[in-house]
């Protein structure tokens, strides 16, 4: 059992690397809504990334091995590691233990903030918080003006669960993995993980205020050439 649990939790640590980089990523992209929407028929820097993305060979694969498959396995594993925790942030008041604790608080919103975030862009909750890639800055544009409580009060908090846990998680692999073993160590990756935070948390609210701040909340309708009667 105890090797076990030693694996588990090694692959529990490495998926939430790979999440991690994930969040990075997808956050700088989003940032990209800041440079707004191009005119005279030329796609916004938004789009063309998503565009990139979404031409990439086997997409669903690797989507699914890079992506879907480790968040499933983080998330499930540690789930299991806030319901067997026992904090004791309220006996003994230190940084570390303050941030274990704030480390499963913000894995709890940021599972619920994922499975809203994923099933919304899917349009399970209907057509306004649905995303196209084909029209990515105004479908994102749209699902941003979905509801006050949406812009303002789901995205902030959930932007600042995820830059949180990963930050912090990242300082606590370095640990896990033998990185960082004396203090000094310690405090310089802790420093550095400050810094990614702030990165982090700078682009995914670069990406929420200008996607709150946009008036393009319509996709374009599709061109119709004159004489084509059997396009829309």
């Amino acid at each position: 059992m105890g090797a076990t649990h030693f694996l588990l939790r090694r692959l529990h640590s490495l998926t939430g690397i790979i999440f991690g980089l994930y969040i990075c990523v997808h956050l700088l992209v989003n940032a990209t809504l800041i440079q707004g929407t191009l005119h005279d028929g030329e796609k916004s820097v938004f789009q063309q990334q998503v565009d990139k993305i979404h031409s990439l060979p086997f997409l669903e694969a690797v989507e699914w091995t890079a992506i879907y498959l480790p968040i499933i396995y983080h998330t499930i594993y540690g789930l299991w590691i806030v319901v067997t925790g026992q904090p004791n942030v309220g006996s003994y008041k230190y940084g570390k233990n303050i941030a274990y604790t704030l480390q499963r608080i913000s894995a709890i919103i940021l599972v619920l903030f994922i499975a809203f975030h994923v099933l919304a862009m899917k349009g399970l909750f209907g057509t306004t918080l649905s995303f196209d890639p084909a029209e990515a800055t105004a479908t994102t544009v749209r699902h941003m003006h979905a509801s006050p409580w949406v812009g303002y009060v789901v995205y902030p908090i959930g932007i600042l669960a995820a830059c949180f846990h990963l930050a912090n998680g990242f300082w606590a692999a370095a640990i896990t993995w033998g990185l960082t073993v004396s203090r000094t160590a310690q405090k310089r990756w802790g420093g550095v993980c400050v810094l990614i935070f702030l990165t982090t948390f700078g682009c995914g609210m670069t990406a929420l205020v200008s996607g709150l701040t946009s008036s393009e909340t319509q996709p374009k309708a599709a061109a119709i050439v004159p004489g084509d009667h059997n396009k829309p």
